[in-house]
C-alpha cells in the first residue's frame, strides 16, 4: 500500500536523506522545514507523522498535541538531539507512538516506520482497498462499545465517539485480541511498545487507568502482582 508520510525536520541535508530513504520503501513523502508550515498540512491526515521536536516557528510538541487534538489515533515518531530521557517522557505523554535519539541512522528510521506501519494498518487492505469481509471483521462489539479496527474509531451505544490516543487504541486491541487471559505487564508492554522501549513497566498501568475512565463498562481486571485480564461484560 502507498502510505503517505509526512516528515518535519529543520536541517535540509537530514531532511532530504531521510526523505530519500523513506521514498525507497516505496511510501510517499511530503517533507516541511519548519512547524508552522507542517501545522496547516494536519487536517489531511498523512498516515504518519515524523516530528523533530526542535522546529522555527510552531516545535514539534505543540505540533503533536494539535495532530492528536485532530486524531487522537493519528501515528506519530518524535526525533530529537535533546535529552532523550526527558524527551522520551514529554513524548510518551503527549501520545508519541515511537521515539528517535539523534544521531541516528536513517535505515533505523525505516525499520521503525515499518513497524509502526504494520502495527497500525497492517492487515486491513490489499491493493489500497478493504474487502467487504475484511471491514465486517475489523468490527466488533464489546460492553457497550462497538470498536472499528479499521477506522481505529470507539463509539458508545449513544452513537459519540470516544477519543482515545494511538497508544491506548492499540492497548485496547491487544487485550481485545486476548480475552479472557492474564497478561503480564512485561508481556504488554513488549507488544504495546516494542522490545527496544526504555523505561518502566508502569506505563502500563497508566494506560490502563485511562483506558478504565473513559470506556467504563470495559471488564479490564487487574490480576495482582502479575498483570490483567479482560473478560466478558
Amino acid at each position: 500500500m502507498m502510505y503517505h508520510i509526512y516528515l518535519v525536520e529543520d536541517e535540509e541535508h537530514l531532511r532530504g536523506l531521510l526523505a530519500a530513504y523513506l521514498e525507497k520503501e516505496g511510501w510517499q513523502v511530503r517533507s516541511f522545514a519548519d512547524g508552522t508550515s507542517a501545522r496547516s498540512a494536519i487536517a489531511e491526515r498523512p498516515d504518519l507523522w515524523v516530528l523533530d521536536i526542535m522546529l522555527p516557528g510552531v516545535d514539534g510538541y505543540q505540533l503533536m498535541r494539535e495532530i492528536k487534538a485532530d486524531q487522537p489515533t493519528q501515528p506519530v515518531i518524535f526525533i530529537s538531539a535533546r535529552d532523550a530521557d526527558i524527551d522520551r517522557i514529554i513524548g510518551l505523554e503527549l501520545g508519541s507512538d515511537d521515539y528517535l535519539a539523534k544521531p541516528f541512522l536513517p535505515r533505523e528510521l525505516v525499520i521503525r516506520t515499518r513497524k509502526l506501519l504494520e502495527r497500525v494498518y497492517g492487515g486491513h487492505y490489499a491493493a489500497g482497498k478493504a474487502t467487504a469481509s475484511q471491514e465486517r471483521r475489523s468490527k466488533l462489539t464489546l460492553a457497550s462499545y462497538l470498536i472499528d479496527e479499521q477506522a481505529r474509531t470507539v463509539t458508545d451505544e449513544q452513537g459519540s465517539k470516544l477519543e482515545l490516543t494511538s497508544k491506548e487504541f492499540e492497548l485496547l486491541l491487544y487485550f481485545i485480541n486476548h480475552h479472557g487471559q492474564v497478561l503480564e505487564r512485561e508481556q504488554v508492554l513488549t507488544a504495546v511498545w516494542g522490545m527496544d522501549y526504555f523505561g518502566t513497566d508502569r506505563v502500563v498501568d497508566d494506560l490502563v487507568r485511562r483506558i478504565r475512565r473513559k470506556l467504563p463498562d470495559l471488564r479490564l481486571e487487574t490480576v495482582y502482582g502479575y498483570g490483567y485480564r479482560m473478560v466478558k461484560a
